[in-house]
């Protein structure tokens, strides 16, 4: 038993701590108000190290917060009261269409109000932009958790409707619950319910038609008060300017955003790696899952050491298109319990990396191996590097910075744990994450793993292709 006098010390110590603890959680449960206010009211979105605050959750945001420390320059976590002053001053300003991350700011030593005068004096305002969403599949409904989880707002990315095939009776309740419940990502967060009278879905309440139809040629949106919409298409089914040129000629769309690698002379884009190259292209690919979530990685390494070439390998959780029990599909191999086997397929992410980032073009082969896990998959890239890193520590080092960098920290994540597994990732909004422990180096032949969330990590991407298809644009701040 501790003495008396340890005892109070130590009692002490506790209620400190709690009472430390329960100030954050009010700060938190502030900074939510003064967050969703900034988003409706400014069109202002606020990260943490490009990562989104949610105002909808005080732990996520205390979560956040602790571990910055390995982020920020001081080594210090950046505290909810810094950010919180922060993003008063944003909503006591004129800022509007902004990106702003906190902890860069802090991170960096900047003067908030002098990082603001630029963006005041820009005035710049998004309009709103129709979303329809063909195809309610596994993309399909991340996307429309990742559209729909954010406050309301009537600028931005609306989500307006989606369209599935001709159903039975009682499709409309089957497609709200399997939105509403998923037994990789858990339940969603918010309110969803069944207007039966109006064939649709209210979501947070807002309401999404549920369009039924065989082909886009059959579908007039603007009968549904939809119109200038952006089609993402999640489907598959087209992948060329033909087939997907079938949604242009329907009322009321302007531009199609495919979820798939695409043929032909359909730009793949990668965002922030070529996603300055989309233009006015009323047709684009928002590439493959795998080639987002390796492509920024080999942009950087080839930068910083040359790649003379490599071999990409895909350790990917199976999907729908196998099948759970062996029967027969079209597919060599892929017709063999998806659940019971590892199952050697091919995979076009290696050369759809040429396509993103030209001067890898022929450098890359690639293979894929679908194994028995639902969610997240891990890519492993062995690369022959024109000047070789020092060592695997020299490699990490470089990553590490390219990851909490403001340039690529959306794109690059990493990790140093050391009890790392693909469940940790479930859910990660990164494009990618660097596994240092797994880092090889040997002469100039490094391997690198790379960890994505194949669902919600590739989502975030083919949102961001699609604003930037909307021309949707926020001011960066800091620069």
């Amino acid at each position: 038993m501790l003495p008396v006098s340890n005892a109070d010390t130590l009692r002490q110590l506790h209620q400190d701590q709690l009472s430390q603890y329960n100030n954050q959680e009010q700060q938190a449960i502030e900074l939510m108000g003064v967050l969703n206010t900034l988003y409706n009211e400014q069109d202002v979105q606020v990260t943490l190290f490009g990562e989104t605050l949610d105002t909808s959750s005080v732990g996520q945001i205390l979560a956040l917060h602790q571990k910055t420390a390995t982020r920020n320059t001081s080594g210090q976590a950046v505290a909810i009261a810094d950010t919180l002053a922060i993003v008063k001053t944003l909503a006591q300003s004129d800022v509007t269409a902004a990106s702003v991350d906190v902890g860069q700011l802090i991170a960096s030593g900047s003067d908030v109000q002098q990082a603001l005068q630029g963006a005041s004096a820009n005035g710049a305002t998004n309009d709103a932009t129709d979303v329809v969403l063909y195809g309610f599949g596994r993309i399909g409904r991340i996307l429309a958790r990742l559209l729909l989880a954010q406050a309301s707002s009537a600028k931005g990315l609306q989500l307006k409707a989606v369209v599935v095939r001709p159903a039975p009776a009682g499709d409309l309740a089957k497609r709200a619950s399997l939105l509403e419940r998923d037994s990789i990502h858990g339940g969603f967060t918010g309110s969803v319910s069944v207007d039966e009278a109006n064939n649709g879905i209210l979501i947070n309440g807002r309401f999404v038609q549920v369009i039924y139809a065989k082909d886009p040629s059959e579908i007039d949106y603007t009968a549904y008060g939809i119109d200038n919409a952006l089609v993402i298409d999640n489907t598959g089914i087209w992948k060329d300017e033909d087939g997907l040129g079938k949604h242009l000629q329907s009322k009321g769309v302007q531009k199609v955003l495919l979820t798939a690698p695409a043929g032909g002379d359909i730009k793949n884009v990668v965002y922030a790696v070529n996603s300055d190259t989309i233009g006015d292209d009323k047709i684009v690919s928002a590439a493959s899952c795998t080639t987002n979530a390796i492509t920024p990685t080999l942009k950087v390494l080839n930068d910083e050491y040359g790649i003379e070439n490599g071999h990409v390998e895909t350790i990917h959780s199976f999907t729908n298109d196998q099948n759970l029990i062996d029967n027969y599909h079209k597919s060599d191999r892929r017709g063999r319990s998806a659940v019971l086997n590892m199952v050697i397929t091919s995979t076009g992410a290696a050369k759809a990396v040429g396509k993103a980032l030209p001067e890898l073009s022929g450098k890359l082969t690639g293979n894929a191996i679908r194994v028995p896990t639902p969610n997240v998959s891990l890519a492993i890239l062995n690369l022959n590097l024109k000047t070789a890193p020092k060592d695997a520590d020299a490699l990490n080092h470089f990553l590490r910075d390219m990851a909490n960098s403001s340039t690529w920290q959306s794109q690059i994540a990493y990790t140093d744990s050391t009890e790392a597994v693909s469940t940790d990732f479930v859910g990660t909004k990164h494009v990618g994450i660097v596994d240092a422990q797994a880092t090889i180096v040997t002469d100039n032949h490094a391997t690198v793993y790379i960890w994505y969330d194949n669902e919600v990590g590739y989502s975030t991407q083919v949102l961001r292709v699609a604003a930037q298809m909307a021309g949707i644009s926020y001011t960066q701040i800091p620069a």
